[in-house]
């Protein structure tokens, strides 16, 4: 397929993942438009709700505090007694660790191939090529911890010439389709900003999609784009989590474009000065206004109400 990187992760035209959408062959803007609504008919006929919340996609404009709410959703879902992984998918953010308190990253799982790891010993991929992956199955030193949170990165852009970021999405899609979530676990995935990663089809295994939108008009306009392509994907459940808001009137506002958009909203974080100040500094989120707004987003998600 060359540099071609099928939605429905088919390595090759006929492969098991293959619906035979026409994707890959399309030469013509009209072919293509073609193929992905098969792919859309196809995950919408072939997904089913299972009613429960295991895998939660954050997405968002870049720059609307898509890491930050991931945070606050984290800690909030921890203290309620949920166990709780966080994948870092986001090629460019280089800060998530440090806003859950920790000092350095843990080794990021592109070093599964060996090009990204020069000079070292071959890593073990065992685990990886397993039909179903449990969170315990990952190797300790992938994985940070802390108080029943867990924290994973698939990898960093840090060179020039290093490469596009699709064995990031590769990864990413593989272990999410394989993760087996037990009780009172949820995998909490932190987007690179935009609607690539929709493309590209990471968000194929996630039950939940929570947009991140500010006050401004491209925010708005984009969180539309994510909701038609996330229920195209099939996935029931996505919500528009309003951040920096900073009055009861512009919350209402934004909640009116979002309705004509087909998007409904779970909840509002209201612009909060010490969520800046972290988020500037580098440092870990502590107790705030906004941590208190997440919960009731959380509970709203959770009891399905919202």
């Amino acid at each position: 397929m060359g540099l071609f990187h099928c939605p429905m992760g088919a390595a090759f035209y006929d492969d098991d993942d293959c619906i035979d959408c026409g994707m890959c062959s399309a030469t013509t803007q009209e072919e293509m438009v073609a193929a992905s609504k098969k792919i859309r008919a196809y995950l919408r006929s072939h997904t089913v709700d299972k009613g429960v919340i295991q895998k939660i996609a954050v997405s968002g404009k870049g720059g609307v505090g898509k890491s930050s709410v991931v945070t606050l959703v984290a800690n909030a879902l921890v203290g309620k007694g949920y166990r709780v992984l966080v994948l870092d998918t986001d090629e460019s953010n280089p800060g998530l660790y440090r806003m859950f308190g920790f000092n350095a990253e843990p080794k990021p799982l592109l070093t599964l191939l060996s090009r990204f790891s020069p000079g070292e010993a071959e890593a073990n991929t065992e685990w990886i090529t397993r039909d179903e992956i449990a969170i315990e199955d990952i190797p300790a030193e992938y994985i940070l911890s802390r108080d029943g949170l867990k924290f994973l990165a698939v990898g960093k852009i840090e060179d020039p010439f290093q490469g596009c970021a699709c064995s990031i999405a590769d990864i990413t899609r593989e272990l999410m389709g394989k993760l087996v979530i037990g009780e009172n676990e949820v995998v909490l995935v932190d987007l690179e900003a935009g609607i690539e990663s929709f493309g590209r089809g990471i968000e194929r295994s996630v039950d939940t999609v929570l947009m991140v939108v500010e006050p401004s008009f491209e925010s708005i306009s984009l969180a539309g784009k994510i909701g038609y392509m996330a229920e195209g994907m099939g996935i029931s459940r996505v919500r528009a989590v309003l951040n920096k808001v900073p009055s009861e009137k512009v919350r209402q506002r934004m909640v009116e474009e979002l309705d004509q958009k087909g998007v409904q909203s779970i909840g509002t974080i209201y612009y909060d000065p010490e969520l800046s100040e972290a988020g500037f500094e580098g440092t870990a989120l502590g107790n705030s206004r906004a941590l208190e707004d997440v919960k009731g987003i959380i509970e709203s998600l959770l009891n399905g109400t919202g």
